[in-house]
C-alpha cells in the first residue's frame, strides 16, 4: 500500500478495509522539507502557544537550536530554553527530572529540538504538563518522532512508556543534511529491522492470536521501500533523500499508532538492541546507537529465520528441553549479566509465565499446526545476503564486532532477548521449539 502523508494525518482517521478498525494517526501536522524550520511561529500559533519551552542539548542547539530561536525571535515570540550540557545523555529518570525542573511554570508548549532522547523526553514532559509538544528534528536517525510511546530506561529496563503523540513534527531538510552520517545510517538501520517486525507480527497472529492489520503492514513496507531508496543519497548529504528518510521514519511511528501497538515496528531487532543497551547502562560494555544495533540485528535475526525454515522441527527435543529447563538458574544469569534491570524481566515473566510446561506444551501443538504457514511468512523476508549487499552499500555496519560488541555478548542479548517484553518473537519461537541455545551460538 502507498501512502499519502496528509492522509494520514486525517484527524478523523480512516475505517480499515483490512481489519475493519478505524486507525487514528494522532500527529495533526508534519512539515518535511526545505525552510520547514521556518514554519515553527506558525505550528505555535496554531495550539495557541504564547511561550514555548525549548529543550535541546549541547549538538541539537548547534544544529537547530539557534536556529529555531532565531526565527522565534523574528516572530515575537518569547521562549525559554534549557540545554542539557551532559554529553550523550541517556533516557532515564535523570534527564526527564532536569526537563521538569527547568520548565517554567507559565511555558504553554514544549519545542524538543533533537531526535531519540530528546524526543522522547519532551513527549513525556508535554503528557504530563498537558501542553502542545512540537518536534524539531536534527537527524533522521529513529523512527519514534510520530509514536505515542518513549523509550526510556527505568529502573535499569528499557520500557516504551506512554506517553502522547507530539503535534506537530518538523524536519528541515537542509538541518537534516549536515546530520553526522553514523545518524543517518542509524535510522535506516532502524527501518531496515521492519522487515523482521513484520514478519514477526504474522508470526504472533497465527500462534499466539495477536491483532493484525495487513493495512497497517502494507503502509509499513511502503514507508521502507521509500526510505531504501533514499537511503544511499542520505547517507551522501542530499538533503531531499534526508527529508524521504525522515517521512518513511515518521510514517513508521504512525503505524504504531494506528496498530496502538509496536508491532508493526519493533520485534526481536530492537530487544537484542535494548539487552546490549541494558548492559551497557550497568557494566559501561559497548553499545552504539540504538538504529545501528537494530540493523545488524536485523541481519542476524533473518539469518536465523532463514536457518530455522530449513531445519527440522522436532516435538520430543522441544518438549525435552523445556523440562530441563531451570528458570531460577536462568533468573540469576539475568541478574549477573544485566544488574538491577534484570529485575523488571524477572517480574514480567512472574506475570506472564511463558516458561510454564502446560502453556510451552499448548504452544508448541499450535507451532506444528502451523509450521507451513510459518515457513510461508519467513519466505517473504528478503534474504540475507540481499540485506547486507545494502547494508555494506550504505556504509552500515554488518556485523557486531564492528561497532565493539563482544561475540559473548551479542549472544547473550540474542538467548535475552525473549525476556524484555511479553511479546511473540524469534526468541521465543525458537525457545518454544528446543533450539534458541543451539541457534544463538552460531550467532
Amino acid at each position: 500500500m502507498r501512502f499519502d502523508l496528509a492522509e494520514l494525518l486525517k484527524n478523523d482517521g480512516f475505517l480499515c478495509p483490512s481489519c475493519g478498525r478505524r486507525h487514528f494517526g494522532g500527529l495533526k501536522d508534519c512539515a518535511i522539507g526545505r525552510g520547514a524550520s521556518d514554519r515553527v511561529p506558525e505550528l505555535l500559533r496554531k495550539y495557541g502557544s504564547k511561550k514555548p519551552f525549548l529543550l535541546a542539548d549541547r549538538d541539537t542547539w548547534q544544529a537547530a537550536g539557534e536556529r529555531v530561536t532565531r526565527t522565534l525571535d523574528g516572530a515575537g515570540i518569547p521562549y525559554s530554553v534549557h540545554i542539557v550540557r551532559r554529553k550523550k545523555p541517556a533516557p532515564d529518570e535523570r534527564i526527564v527530572g532536569e526537563a521538569v525542573m527547568f520548565c517554567p511554570a507559565d511555558a504553554d508548549s514544549v519545542i524538543a529540538v533533537g531526535s531519540g532522547v530528546l524526543n522522547d523526553t519532551g513527549k513525556i514532559l508535554s503528557a504530563a504538563r498537558g501542553i502542545p509538544d512540537l518536534i524539531v528534528g536534527t537527524a533522521p536517525s529513529m523512527d519514534g518522532f510520530a509514536s505515542g510511546t518513549s523509550s526510556m530506561e527505568r529502573e535499569g529496563l528499557k520500557v516504551s512508556l506512554p506517553s502522547k503523540c507530539p503535534d506537530a513534527v518538523i524536519a528541515d531538510a537542509d538541518i537534516l543534511a549536515s546530520a553526522p552520517v553514523h545518524m543517518i545510517r542509524s535510522g535506516i538501520g532502524d527501518m531496515l529491522a521492519k522487515f523482521v517486525s513484520i514478519a514477526e507480527w504474522k508470526i504472533a497472529a497465527l500462534l499466539v492470536g495477536d491483532f493484525y492489520c495487513d493495512t497497517v503492514a502494507g503502509i509499513v513496507r511502503h514507508a521502507l521501500s521509500v526510505t531504501m531508496d533514499a537511503g544511499p543519497a542520505a547517507v551522501a548529504g542530499d538533503g531531499d533523500a534526508a527529508a524521504r528518510l525522515a517521512e518513511g521514519l515518521v510514517v513508521s511511528g504512525l503505524a504504531m499508532n494506528y496498530a496502538g501497538i509496536s508491532r508493526p515496528a519493533s520485534g526481536m531487532e530492537h530487544y537484542v538492541s535494548h539487552i546490549l543497551d541494558m548492559r551497557a547502562l550497568a557494566f559501561g560494555t559497548p553499545a552504539d546507537l540504538h538504529g545501528i544495533q537494530c540493523g545488524i540485528a536485523s541481519l542476524e535475526v533473518i539469518r536465523a529465520y532463514e536457518r530455522l525454515a530449513e531445519w527440522e522441527w522436532n516435538r520430543e527435543k522441544a518438549l525435552a528441553s523445556v523440562r530441563s529447563f531451570d528458570p531460577e538458574a536462568w533468573n540469576a544469569h539475568l541478574r549477573e549479566w544485566l544488574g538491577e534491570g534484570a529485575e523488571s524481566m524477572i517480574r514480567g515473566e512472574a506475570r506472564e509465565g511463558k516458561y510454564d510446561p502446560e502453556k510451552h506444551a499448548a504452544r508448541l501443538e499450535r507451532i506444528f499446526e502451523n509450521q507451513d504457514g510459518i515457513r510461508e511468512i519467513i519466505a517473504e523476508l528478503p534474504s540475507s545476503r540481499e540485506l547486507e549487499d545494502y547494508m555494506k552499500r550504505i556504509g552500515h555496519p554488518t556485523s557486531f564486532s564492528e561497532i565493539g560488541v563482544p561475540d559473548r555478548d551479542a549472544r547473550e542479548a540474542f538467548l535475552m532477548a525473549k525476556d524484555i517484553r511479553d511479546k511473540y518473537v524469534l526468541g521465543r519461537l525458537l525457545w518454544d521449539l528446543g533450539l534458541l541455545g543451539e541457534f544463538a551460538e552460531t550467532l
